[in-house]
């Protein structure tokens, strides 16, 4: 079994040392990076996000303390390196998501994705659904993304949640939304996705009914469909992640970014994404330092869920 070696002083040119290559047999999870940014409104730069991704996961270690496993004693990954995208065309970018993803869901392993915007989640979905069918959804944010178009446009990262749920890709009544808050245009920007079948939870819910109450939601919520996980950064505080296109205050806190994460163990998890890190805002590399861990504790969810096939078996 691949062992990285993790240090905490040379730089990362893939996702915790990881060999990068293309080839994905006898894998459990690839890292993919897809550098895309061209449908992102006010900041854009998270074209850049994946490699600065990569470039703080140095620091991580291979043992998850909080979720006592020694993550790489029970799966294999690799960083796939990156998806090549097409600057200015959305739907070219998207096949080439697709065709990505295909050979990878084929041999059920776990895409771990690493964006550029939110917009790229369509693609993901669709490559999804076309092996497991309609998928539940868990999305962290602070938006909805359930527009129906923005200046005009049908695909961008504010609308591909409605387009997921139009093309038939997603289980609407076993996904959930959390973390929604900020001002708005109009109350649809909450209420579409309400409307569409979607279970939100604002930012003001969660802090009302609490962390357990959330986690119980979003487990009675999915069940044991398959699932995939969105997590946009904004869903952070800007404290916590000021390096994202659109922030907006009165966020969750790192730690309570990663409970969330950790507390999804038990999920039939079958897909994985962040997006939106946008290296020129983030002081500190405190954005950085929060999405590398996020993405951590997915791919310790992922040895949870072999560690336990193995004991069953």
């Amino acid at each position: 079994m691949y062992n990285p070696v993790v240090s905490s002083i040379t730089p990362a040119y893939s996702f915790m040392k990881l060999e990068r290559r293309k080839a994905v047999d006898g894998v459990d999870f690839a890292i993919i990076g897809v550098p895309f940014d061209m449908a992102a409104t006010n900041r854009t730069g998270q074209r850049y996000g994946p490699q600065h991704i990569r470039n703080f996961s140095g620091m991580i270690r291979p043992y998850n303390p909080d979720q006592r496993i020694k993550v790489f004693d029970y799966c294999v990954g690799v960083d796939y390196g990156d998806v090549e995208v097409i600057p200015g065309n959305i739907h070219r970018t998207y096949q080439n998501i697709e065709k990505e993803l295909d050979p990878i869901f084929k041999r059920n392993i776990i895409p771990v994705m690493m964006g550029g915007d939110h917009s790229i989640t369509l693609a993901h979905l669709r490559a999804a659904a076309k092996h497991h069918g309609p998928i539940a959804l868990v999305h962290f944010d602070s938006h909805c993304d359930t527009w129906d178009e923005l200046f005009g446009e049908k695909y961008s990262h504010a609308t591909p949640f409605r387009r997921a749920v139009e093309e038939g890709l997603v289980d609407v009544e076993h996904s959930i939304q959390i973390g929604m808050r900020g001002s708005l245009f109009e109350p649809e920007d909450v209420d579409g996705a309400i409307e569409l079948g979607f279970k939100v939870l604002t930012m003001r819910e969660v802090r009302n009914i609490g962390f357990e109450s959330v986690i119980k939601e979003i487990h009675e919520r999915v069940g044991d469909k398959p699932v995939f996980v969105s997590y946009d950064i904004d869903f952070l505080d800007p404290s916590y992640a000021p390096g994202t296109g659109t922030p907006e205050v009165g966020g969750p806190t790192s730690f309570e970014g990663l409970e969330f994460v950790r507390r999804l163990d038990g999920l039939n998890i079958i897909g994985f994404d962040l997006v939106e890190v946008l290296p020129a805002y983030d002081s500190g590399d405190i954005t950085a330092a929060a999405a590398a861990n996020i993405i951590y504790e997915m791919v310790s969810l992922i040895a949870l869920k072999r560690r336990d096939q193995n004991i069953k078996k």
